[in-house]
Parts: structure tokens; sequence; C-alpha cells
């Protein structure tokens, strides 16, 4: 089962979103980039086993989703999380983003408003502001280097308009497992206010020793039945470059006016997506385990190395996920000066805090998902430039 995470791969010239946009993203294409939230590792060798023996066959046609893709999730849900669902709460989807997108068209009309807590993964601003809802932030204030929701805040800006909430769980970019306080009172909150609950899950399986990811639908039957939850073995597996994602609720109601909008346009998952799935779930749980180890070791050369050699530079100590919420603001830098820092001398192609709201600010997300010696490349690159 051991893979050899520290292997060098060569991902240019592959049609990498994360490698061959370097020059459009960051104006060059000399950085090392640690910012689009894929990994440098080679999926699974059972992975790549299954869909070789899929391909032998050599017929490709149209596909239907056979009870093992169904039965994979509600294993995995199960063995990982202790959430027990059945196959009719559960509905294909072509990504985390397009589901974000389909919840607000399903279930708000222009001029609705929806909550987010930023600084938060920046899509969903987009699948907000681009169906011409109205956005309202919540924003995550920072304690003690971990952030809390501000609910009082959060009943202070909803109204009879307000129809969604975009919940992050685990936090991208902070890193934050909610704990169970927080999320039972974010929900009861919604409920009492007729607020659906949207929760994008899709890093609850990167979470390290001392924390448990708690799915939000496991709250109760009332908060079960006013959440939609946004699932993908993608971020664990490496499999982004497969339509894995899926959605889940048991209210039979919302999960067929989400479901609708991509089966009335007949997208469904192709064979190579199924079966990527299937394996991931079934066969991935001591591969998750050694994968977890790696990235704890990652982030654990981050911390000792800023402490020793950077300390203006504060890590948001990640409970979960492998990207890490950098805090730069003590450099007294702008975002221009920053970023001419890591990008144009350190050649480090990190993710601009500006994009998950203005309060990330001052902030950089950056991708630990590769091997420890490009982790240890960055870091020596950073000291060298900002030390000065």
């Amino acid at each position: 089962m051991s893979q050899n995470f520290d292997e060098i791969i060569n991902r240019e010239n592959t049609s990498s979103y994360k490698y061959d946009l370097r020059k459009m993203i960051f104006g060059t294409d000399d950085v090392f980039p640690m910012w689009v939230a894929d990994t440098d590792f080679k999926a699974p060798a059972f992975i790549f086993e299954a869909l070789r023996k899929r391909l032998a066959h050599g017929i490709f046609g149209y596909t239907i989703i056979n009870d093992d893709y169904f039965n994979s999730i509600i294993y995995w849900l199960k063995e990982q999380h202790g959430w027990e669902i059945k196959k009719e709460h559960i509905k294909f989807s072509p990504g985390v983003v397009p589901s974000l997108y389909a919840s607000v068209l399903a279930f708000t009309k222009p001029g609705d408003k929806v909550v987010v807590q930023a600084p938060v993964y920046y899509p969903f601003f987009s699948a907000i502001k681009e169906t011409g809802r109205e956005l309202v932030n919540n924003p995550l204030v920072l304690e003690n280097g971990r952030y809390h929701m501000d609910i009082d805040d959060f009943k202070k800006k909803i109204d009879n308009r307000t129809s969604m909430f975009f919940l992050c769980s685990p936090h991208n970019p902070g890193g934050m497992v909610w704990r169970r306080e927080e999320l039972l009172e974010i929900c009861q909150v919604c409920l009492e206010n007729n607020i659906l609950v949207i929760s994008d899950e899709i890093h609850s399986d990167i979470v390290y020793e001392g924390f448990k990811h708690i799915p939000t639908a496991t709250l109760g039957t009332e908060i079960e039945n006013n959440t939609i939850t946004l699932n993908s073995p993608s971020k664990t597996f490496n499999i982004a470059g497969f339509s894995s994602s899926y959605i889940v609720s048991s209210n039979s109601d919302l999960l067929h006016q989400i479901s609708r909008h991509f089966e009335g346009m007949h997208i469904s998952p192709g064979i190579f997506d199924i079966e990527a799935t299937k394996v991931a779930y079934f066969q991935g749980k001591d591969w998750v385990r050694e994968l977890i180890a790696y990235f704890a070791n990652n982030i654990h050369t981050v911390r000792t190395f800023l402490e020793k050699n950077l300390p203006e530079i504060e890590l948001i100590e990640p409970e979960a996920t492998y990207l890490l919420w950098l805090d730069f603001r003590k450099l007294n830098l702008n975002r221009k000066e920053l970023s001419d820092l890591l990008v144009q001398k350190a050649k480090l192609g990190l993710s601009d805090g500006f994009q998950f709201g203005a309060e990330g600010n001052g902030f950089r997300r950056m991708n630990i998902g590769c091997a420890l010696s490009k982790v240890n490349e960055a870091l020596e690159a950073m000291a060298r430039f900002l030390k000065k």
C-alpha cells in the first residue's frame, strides 16, 4: 500500500491547470506553483489498476450509475465520518463549484441574499454574484490563531430576503474543523430563519490528529432536512481531473430540485469517473492514513522553519486540509510588494489571500501537497528574500 510521496513528477505540458497556467496567473512561468488545490502525488495504485482493467474492455458506451457507485459513497461516509446515509440520498454532481451555482439557481431568486463567511473559497462569491443574488458577508473572527464564527453578526445581517448560507466545513483557506457547538449554533439560527444550509465538505477526509470532522447533516433531524452536502473524493485522492463529486441530502424535495439542474441537461459521470470513485472509496482507507501522515510532517516542517527563520510570518495552525493559511501582515508590505517578492524574487506561486475576500488581505494560501523536498526549497527561497 505504501506510496512514495517524495517522488518528483514533472507535470509541465500535461494540460495541468496548476503548472501550465503559471504565465497567465503569475505573469511568469518559472515559479513553483503552490496555489490551486490539487497535489503533486500520483493517484493510488489501486485506482490505476481499476482504470486499466476497465480500459482493457475496449468499449466505452453510454454508462449507467450502478449500485457499487452509491455503495462506495455510503461505505466511505460511514467508515470515515460515522454518517449513515441511503442510496436515495445521493445524486451525482459534475463538481462542487457547479453544485454551488445549481443550489443558488434551485433555491433562491434574483435579489435574494446568500451568506458567506470570509475569508473563504472564492467560488462562493462568484456563485452568488454571477447569478444575480446579493452576497452577505459574515466575516470570521481570527483570535489566538484560530478563526471562529461571529453568530451575533450573522443574526444582525439576515432578514426576510436571506434564504441560503454557504458553509465551508472544514474551512478553506483557514483549515478549521468546526466544533459541534459551533455548527449547532449556526445551523439553529438558519432553521429559525428558514435559511437553507449548503455545506461544502470536500476537505473532510484530510483531518489531523486530535480533530474530528462532523458532517453538518448529522446534527439532528431538523438540521439534516435543512442541509445539502457537497462532497467528492477528488481532493483526497488527487483525481480532480475526473467528475467525481456528489450531492447528499435526506430531504428528497431538496435533492430533486438541485439535481434536476444537472439531470435536465443530461450531465452524468463517464465510465472512468464512476470507476475511480468506487475504488477510491472501497480501497482507500489505509492510503489516506499514509497521506495524512505525510501532510502532517510537511506542516511540521513549515511550522518549525517559520518559527526559527521567519517569525514575522504566522502559520494559522491547520486542523484539516493540505492548504496552509499564512499571515504576512507583520512584514508591513502592501499586496503588490508582497507579490513581487514572492513571485519575482522567491519564484513561488502562492494563492493571494485577497481572492478569499478582503479579510484575506495580507495572507497567502500555500499548498503543501507536494514532496517534502519541494516544501523545503520553497521555505528557503522565502527566507532568502523576505529576511531582507
